[in-house]
């Protein structure tokens, strides 16, 4: 009889009876865990690790994440289609996590923000998840996104205002990881919270450090004031429209609810956006592109959330029963990570990773099924004006070092690019209630239409004779006055679209 294959949570690798052998010269991972299995959270190039391990186990391979849990990581694009939409045979609800029942998972362990129940509806299930998720959904409706636009533009005036005279920035400390946060604080009702404290602990949270569990109770104490003031004086905010929906949910509830919308969008927005401005940066065709008209901004963003996805592994899924999925056995209890870096490079999807993805929305980076972020397209929107602002404000902006230069940190859940040096042309600060631009800071051009004189430049006059004094210069008429002209449909379209 051929010998029924292990669950990680057994000694050895699924789909095999022997511990393999270790991982060979040059391999990302540092050394193998129990049973041969590679450790996620320890490999220094998980894009590697993952085609690795797709070639070993096809596409749903056992590994490991900290303290030696085991876990499935779901590698294929169908496989993890499948695990986000069958209800029936997979859930969040980590109480059900064997490797927790068991105390392979301490109450310290890095991943807990992440995968510790609470009372939200990433965990929750049928008429529970329909009424928590309703409410969710209805303030996401409830937004606004024509002022969201208008928001954002004025929120990158704030933020550029603080560089641009320098000529040199840090487009990921200074704006990458600022702009999401203050757009995100003022959506949900706290502008007051937005900080520099607040937005290395919602880093902190992502990267899952031995301070991720601090991070998450300082950030809980911010949403916690946030529920409590909008339960006092609900306002037409996202927490105001929380506490109001008939769900009737409770500060507790709200709180939650309010930390995944912040952190989600926060961290999606963050990294797309950074990563976006340095595909600009690094690749001139595409930056011609999109200057040339020939790809949009929204198309831009599509095409690097096929590339780079703002979290490479989703936690966690549960198996709610003995089922199969990509040809692994996997048993009741199970943990699986979702993991859309690896499911959006399946060669059975898209057999030339190089390949031009624009209009196609089938990539993972939001999720799927039931649990698909609701806050996306309040992302997207953060994302495609933050491009197109800045590079309104600073039309000139270069890469300060060589593309090889640029580094990343990698947790299991993202990759974060660490930082995009940049110079300009120093300009001046602009309003925040004006529209990004940077047309205001060119020397001022004197009135001129057809049928007028060309100005000419002032002959050089004669040095005066001695003891003469020259005459008074004559101030020229001043200009014609002439209304401008009305904007075109194209003008007024755009002026809509960003907002003003």
């Amino acid at each position: 009889m051929t010998p029924e294959p292990h669950s990680p949570t057994g000694d050895f690798p699924a789909g095999t009876d022997t511990p393999r052998s270790g991982p060979p010269p040059g391999c990302p991972a540092h050394g193998p865990g129990p049973g041969g299995l590679s450790r996620l959270h320890e490999s220094e190039d998980l894009k590697k690790l993952y085609e690795k391990l797709r070639a070993e186990h096809g596409a749903v391979a056992p590994a490991l994440v900290h303290d030696d849990v085991p876990v499935w990581v779901v590698l294929g694009h169908a496989e993890n289609q499948q695990l986000v939409r069958s209800p029936a045979q997979y859930c969040k609800d980590s109480r059900i996590w064997s490797a927790l029942g068991e105390g392979l998972v301490k109450p310290d362990h890095p991943l807990m923000p992440h995968i510790a129940w609470q009372p939200m509806c990433a965990h929750a299930e049928g008429d529970e998840h329909r009424r928590l998720r309703g409410a969710l959904d209805a303030a996401v409706a409830a937004t606004d996104f024509r002022s969201l636009r208008r928001h954002v533009n004025r929120s990158v005036q704030r933020v550029v205002n603080r560089f641009c005279e320098a000529g040199e920035a840090d487009l990921v400390g200074q704006y990458a990881e600022h702009l999401p946060m203050a757009v995100m604080c003022h959506v949900l009702g706290m502008p007051d919270e937005y900080d520099d404290r607040i937005v290395e602990a919602a880093r902190d949270m992502i990267r899952g450090t031995e301070t991720a569990i601090a991070s998450n109770a300082y950030v809980m104490e911010a949403l916690e004031r946030l529920t409590a003031r909008s339960r006092a004086q609900p306002l037409d905010d996202f927490a105001g429209h929380l506490v109001r929906h008939p769900a009737g949910l409770t500060d507790e509830e709200v709180s939650q609810h309010l930390r995944v919308v912040l952190i989600a969008a926060y961290e999606a927005t963050a990294n797309l956006l950074a990563n976006v401005l340095r595909q600009v940066l690094i690749d001139p065709r595409f930056r011609s592109q999109l200057n040339g008209g020939q790809m949009t901004v929204p198309q831009g963003v599509e095409q690097l959330l096929w590339d780079e996805p703002p979290f490479s592994t989703i936690f966690a899924y549960f198996a709610k029963q003995d089922t199969e999925l990509g040809g692994q056995r996997i048993r009741k209890g199970d943990g699986l990570l979702f993991a859309p870096a690896p499911a959006n490079v399946d060669p059975r999807v898209r057999p030339d990773p190089s390949a031009d993805m624009q209009g196609n929305r089938s990539h993972l980076a939001f999720g799927g099924g039931s649990h698909e972020c609701p806050g996306q397209d309040i992302g997207r929107i953060v994302a495609e004006v933050g491009v197109d602002a800045l590079l309104m404000r600073l039309p000139d902006v270069e890469l300060s070092v060589d593309e090889e230069e640029l580094s990343f940190t990698e947790s299991i859940a993202s990759r974060h690019l660490v930082e995009l040096p940049v110079h300009f042309t120093p300009r001046p600060q602009q309003d925040v209630l004006q529209r990004p631009s940077h047309e205001n800071d060119a020397p001022p051009q004197q009135d001129w239409h057809i049928g007028a004189t060309r100005p000419t430049a002032p002959a050089a006059s004669a040095s005066p004779e001695p003891g003469v004094e020259p005459p008074a210069p004559v101030p020229p008429p001043p200009p014609e006055s002439r209304p401008a002209p009305a904007p075109g449909a194209w003008q007024r379209f755009l002026r809509w679209w960003r907002g003003y």
